[in-house]
């Protein structure tokens, strides 16, 4: 019996306004919603996952608890695109605009940031063939 990790299943946000964050992810990130529960102490609970991935995010919406407000630098998601520059338009025209970049690295690969609702910032990467970035 392995005494480690198997692999990474999610990762939870707080949020603070759920219809906000769950048009966010499915609708800027093009993610599914997979299942929404209730906590509990009473959190509502949305699991959203990438069509292919296994890895899912958990927005976790409990008011009670006060907005959320993630300081800049302090967490990132980073996200893989097929085109950078047209997903900076898809983006922008739902109101997200790149808050930084696009950057391009001396190997090729592009990426830049977004700022998601309460603060999250999100980084999105058109890889070059074979970089592991």
């Amino acid at each position: 019996m392995s005494m480690k990790a198997k692999r990474l299943l999610h990762t939870r946000l707080r949020i603070s306004n759920l219809e906000e964050s769950i048009k966010f992810f499915t609708q800027v990130l093009g993610m599914n919603v997979v299942r929404q529960t209730k906590s509990p102490r009473g959190s509502v609970l949305t699991f959203l996952r990438i069509a292919g991935s296994e890895e899912e995010i958990e927005l976790c919406y409990y008011p009670e608890s006060g907005k959320v407000d993630v300081p800049p630098d302090l967490i990132h998601l980073a996200f893989e695109v097929d085109n950078l520059e047209q997903f900076g338009i898809h983006s922008s025209k739902l109101g997200y605009p790149f808050s930084d970049g696009p950057t391009i690295t001396s190997s090729g690969t592009k990426f830049a940031f977004i700022d998601g609702p309460d603060g999250y910032e999100i980084e999105l990467i058109e890889r070059k063939e074979n970089d592991s970035i």
